[in-house]
């Protein structure tokens, strides 16, 4: 089956507008493709400096996707550099049985649309228990363990060993070996084009060893 991998920071504006199509490939290809999303934590110099630069931003991005409305910087604190909290919360309700995207599209959408401070752990565990029903009181401490930090660690690792720096970042992959990456990226058409081409090239695999077997020993 070919898996497709989406890198992400929860409170990135480009994978907020790449939302839309990681629910349209998750329609197209809904039991042909297993998905899933890992953290992939920004720098901290990645982050906008102010809030007028955050707005700038986001007029940058909103006019390219020709969006009707302005994502909101009312998020923004300049007392935080790192905005791990929205990552870790995200990241410890799957642990708690929220394995699909609720945790994190509530925190996305409560910060990049609300302008909740979602950077502080009582904002981001409240809103998150309030879109998928998990106790308050579980997230926070499950969020707050080592474990969470050192899973959001490695697989912001894994991320950099694919040797990109974008969020959103795609992985696309078969059993056969084939492999393609997409960063940067967050129209369908090329993401759906790879999809395809890997299930025809794991399909025709499967095609070969139904007429010839296994490779000979020799």
């Amino acid at each position: 089956m070919v898996k497709v991998t989406y890198y992400l920071e929860v409170i990135s504006s480009w994978c907020y507008w790449a939302e839309p199509t990681w629910a349209d490939l998750k329609r197209r290809y809904d039991g042909k493709v297993e998905f899933g999303w890992k953290i992939a934590q920004m720098p901290a110099e990645a982050y906008p400096v102010s809030k007028s630069q955050c707005d700038w931003f986001y007029r940058r991005s909103g006019s390219i996707m020709r969006s009707p409305f302005m994502l909101n910087s009312g998020w923004f604190d300049p007392d935080i550099k790192t905005y791990l909290i929205p990552n870790l919360v995200a990241e410890a309700a799957k642990d708690l049985g929220i394995t699909d995207d609720r945790a994190r599209l509530a925190i996305a959408n409560a910060t990049l649309r609300d302008g909740k401070k979602l950077g502080r752990w009582e904002v981001a565990t409240a809103v998150v228990a309030e879109a998928t029903g998990l106790d308050n009181a579980k997230l926070l401490k499950r969020a707050q363990s080592p474990e969470i930090a050192a899973r959001s660690q490695a697989t912001t690792a894994e991320f950099h060993t694919l040797q990109v720096n974008q969020r959103p970042t795609f992985l696309i992959e078969n059993s056969i070996g084939d492999r393609a990456v997409f960063s940067g990226v967050v129209k369908i058409e090329p993401l759906a084009a790879a999809v395809d081409a890997l299930l025809a090239d794991e399909a025709a695999y499967a095609s070969w060893a139904a007429h010839f077997g296994p490779v000979p020993a020799s």
